[in-house]
Order: C-alpha cells, then sequence, then structure tokens
C-alpha cells in the first residue's frame, strides 16, 4: 500500500485532509474521540472553534489528516445522507489493544446499541472492525498487516 509518486495529468491529490462531523457538542465529541482512538485537538486550528459555525480540528497524527467537528445535527439512520464510514488505520498490535479499549467505551452498532465485543473482519488482506461513535457516525477500524494480526489472533485466543 505504498504510494508512488506520478506524474502527468490529472495531478493526483496527495492524501485525505479531513472528513467532516457533525455532532451536538464539539469539545464533548473531541473528548470521546481522544479516549476512544487518540485523536487530539489541533491548538493552531483552535482559533477556528471560536467561531460557532467553525471546526473544531482533531487528529491523532499531528494534522495531517484530520477530522473536523461542527457543532450540528448528526446525520443519524439516514443511510444515504453524508458520508457512508470513515476508516481509520493502525498497525497490528495497536489494532489489538484498540479492540480491548474499544469494547470499555461506549461504542455503538448502527441502530444504536451498545456493543460488547468488536469482532475483527477478515477481509483476505487486512481486517477491520466497524462501529459507531455516539452520534450514529459509522466508524471503521483497520489494519493491512493480515499475518501478525491473523497469527496473534490465532494465538492468543483473540479471535472474532
Amino acid at each position: 500500500m505504498s504510494a508512488e509518486p506520478r506524474s502527468g495529468f490529472p495531478p493526483a491529490v496527495s492524501g485525505l485532509d479531513h472528513v467532516e462531523l457533525f455532532v451536538p457538542d464539539r469539545r464533548e465529541a473531541a473528548r470521546w474521540y481522544q479516549e476512544a482512538l487518540g485523536l487530539s485537538v489541533l491548538s493552531e486550528y483552535e482559533r477556528w472553534a471560536e467561531d460557532p459555525r467553525g471546526p473544531l480540528m482533531i487528529s491523532s497524527d499531528g494534522g495531517t489528516t484530520m477530522l473536523a467537528l461542527f457543532d450540528g445535527e448528526p446525520e443519524r439512520g439516514r443511510p444515504s445522507a453524508g458520508f457512508r464510514r470513515v476508516a481509520f488505520r493502525a498497525v497490528a498490535e495497536s489494532f489489538l489493544e484498540l479492540r480491548r479499549h474499544l469494547v470499555g467505551l461506549p461504542v455503538f452498532d448502527e441502530q444504536g446499541g451498545e456493543l460488547a465485543e468488536l469482532p475483527p473482519v477478515d477481509h483476505d488482506g487486512a481486517f477491520s472492525m466497524y462501529f459507531c461513535d455516539p452520534w450514529g457516525h459509522r466508524l471503521e477500524l483497520t489494519t493491512y498487516e493480515y499475518a501478525a494480526v491473523a497469527d496473534l489472533l490465532g494465538a492468543g485466543g483473540e479471535g472474532g
């Protein structure tokens, strides 16, 4: 999954910048994402959140990819509204650590029911876990370290 440099037309984008999420309370959502996935508020953009219509920017990689939290009504329960899902990538060890961590938080299914476990889905080359945040946004945690996770799931009894 390495990005090869390319030339020509059209010019390629350099990556995903941010995904906008509407939540009832930006600070509360930022705390949940900090506790759940390790995303933290980016102080260099925090001034944008001083405007009630502006975003609160959070990231786990210093701002290379971000979530932009806006005050508003989440699009819960409308399958064709907004984006389908936001997928986060993790290395094998973090993937399994986050699996254990997330079940201790309130994470939910698409109907709003609290999940007691997060079984990894084997995509034959990647593993993913699917869940929703407290506002109904569909989330995915993915790892492409397939062999390592398969070994750890088999050896550690963490199978889904």
